[in-house]
């Protein structure tokens, strides 16, 4: 958990697919907020001290088997509380109302009509007048609990938003996080500002200030190694360590086999004209022999996980004495990798989160670790780095190894090489680059019958990916203009020996995720 601002939202997960949207939510506003699962304990939430604490929805019934449900002691500790869908049902069902199946559904879009004008529609128009907000629950509320009214009503749901009279607890039946309810940044911050009274003094200026005292107080004067990859996100990490320690900042960039065509003079020639002390290990043929007749996903990555990390003790070692091992780790890498549910419920190890080994003899600095990428970019404006190097599209820590499906092998590495810098190199010159999140080919494990030169061929097939996102936790697949895709295959199965297909990708995130591993 954080200690890094005095002001914090605590949002407890149910398992919605909304639920960092909440965050997003917040965050926007300029207050800090963490997501944590519904079973958070009553004990750590004191020591967390939120202003306040938002409910999430959820898949789930509160008259499931199963469902997950908080401790009735989350409403007695005179914190501002906002349930939302499913943590408004189930904040009624356990403070004595009553939550029945509705058989007049609501999913989409739905006319909101306000009966009370203050607390959270404060500024907002009461009734005849009604708002867009958008709806997605089967069960409904029958019955009030004990002290709560009724603040607003939709044509399906009789109590579409409540409040209790006497104590600050809220619950609305909508999601205000999406953006399909008009009204939701302005309820969110009603909450924020007038229930809770935060005060919007969370920015990335506040968070240098902060994440420097916090590096000083918790390294002192130890040697500390980064994993310098050269993306965004590690190279933010190296710049924020160096501010706090400096020379005792030693960042090692370590080639694994798996990086993009030239990455690794790229990235040298960039830091050789910064102030970091930037080490370069070639440790490709020791990942590559560790990697081979592997095709499990989740062991590609756990392999490459635990690799890293043997090279950086064996590094430290040489170094003398090193403690700490700093990483580029973002609040979705951990979000992904420890579900609401648990373990059992994760979508992916990521290398740098669920990935990692059980014992480590380096303890992890990960001073990005509650931020989404947007913020880290913010981050590295704060701290100069260049344009070029903060709008870099993301570069997953496997590298390579879970964009080519299935065994990883140098030969089908160099075929995902060329076809992979074409779509770069066609991407910046479109200047589409710019305007997407991420783009990057995929070599399938398939092969398929083409003809070339009135020859038939059997070879690989290429699926381009590129996507729009804010953070990564949800994305869209861009609609490219048909002759930049028409293009950039052209250039794929005319210049990459072993490609007779490529095909395009779109589908968004979720169902799928934006890395194909």
């Amino acid at each position: 958990m954080s200690d890094l601002h005095a002001e914090k939202i605590l949002v407890l997960d149910f398992g919605s697919q909304t639920t960092q949207l909440i965050a997003r939510r917040v965050r926007e506003a300029k207050v800090y907020c963490e997501i944590h699962p519904y079973d958070m304990s009553i004990e750590a939430i004191r020591a967390f001290a939120p202003r306040g604490i938002i409910l999430s929805g959820s898949p789930s019934s509160v008259h499931d088997h199963g469902a997950p449900v908080i401790s009735p002691e989350v409403f007695d500790l005179g914190l501002p509380v906002l349930g939302i869908c499913y943590g408004m049902q189930l904040a009624t069902h356990l403070l004595g109302g009553t939550v029945e199946h509705s058989d007049h559904r609501e999913y989409g879009p739905a006319a909101l009509e306000i009966d009370e004008p203050g607390d959270l529609f404060r500024g907002l128009a009461p009734a005849p007048a009604t708002h867009q907000v958008w709806m997605s629950h089967g069960d409904r509320i029958e019955a009030l609990p004990p002290g709560f009214v009724r603040i607003a009503r939709s044509g399906a749901s009789p109590v579409a938003a409540m409040r209790h009279e006497a104590r600050p607890i809220f619950g609305v039946q909508f999601h205000p996080e999406v953006v399909h309810t008009e009204i939701g940044r302005d309820l969110l911050r009603n909450f924020l500002f007038r229930v809770c009274g935060c005060s919007a003094s969370w920015d990335m200026a506040s968070f240098v200030e902060t994440a420097v005292a916090d590096i000083r107080r918790r390294v002192g004067g130890e040697r500390v190694i980064c994993a310098l990859s050269g993306g965004v996100d590690s190279s933010v990490a190296a710049l924020l360590i160096h501010r706090a320690i400096g020379r005792n900042l030693t960042c090692i960039f370590v080639n694994n086999g798996l990086l993009r065509k030239n990455e690794a003079e790229t990235v040298l020639a960039f830091f050789e004209q910064s102030e970091l002390d930037v080490r370069y290990v070639d440790a490709s043929a020791r990942f590559l022999e560790r990697l081979s007749g592997v095709d499990d996903p989740e062991k590609k990555r756990k392999i490459i996980g635990t690799e890293f990390i043997r090279v950086f003790e064996e590094e430290a070692r040489r170094l003398g004495d090193v403690r700490f091992l700093a990483q580029g780790t973002l609040y979705p890498d951990v979000i992904e990798s420890v579900s609401f549910k648990g373990p059992s419920a994760t979508i992916k190890s990521h290398h740098n989160v669920g990935g990692l080994p059980e014992v480590m003899r380096l303890e992890l600095v990960e001073p990005l670790r509650e931020l989404f990428k947007d913020e880290v970019r913010e981050v590295g404006a704060q701290l100069g780095m260049p344009e070029e190097l903060i709008h870099r599209h993301p570069f997953p820590g496997p590298g390579l190894a879970i964009r080519v499906l299935g065994a990883v092998t140098p030969e089908r590495l160099a075929v995902l090489r060329e076809a992979d810098a074409i779509v770069l190199e066609e991407m910046k010159a479109s200047g589409w680059y710019r305007r997407t999140w991420q783009a990057f080919a995929v070599l399938l494990p398939v092969r398929t019958v083409g003809v070339m030169g009135d020859e038939r061929t059997y070879d690989h097939v290429v699926a381009l990916r590129v996507v729009d996102s804010v953070d990564a936790m949800t994305a869209d697949w861009t609609r490219l203009p048909y002759d930049l895709l028409a293009r950039i295959s052209n250039r794929i199965i005319n210049e990459v020996r072993g490609v007779n297909r490529v095909c395009y990708d779109v589908s968004s995130k979720p169902p799928a995720t934006i890395e194909w591993e």
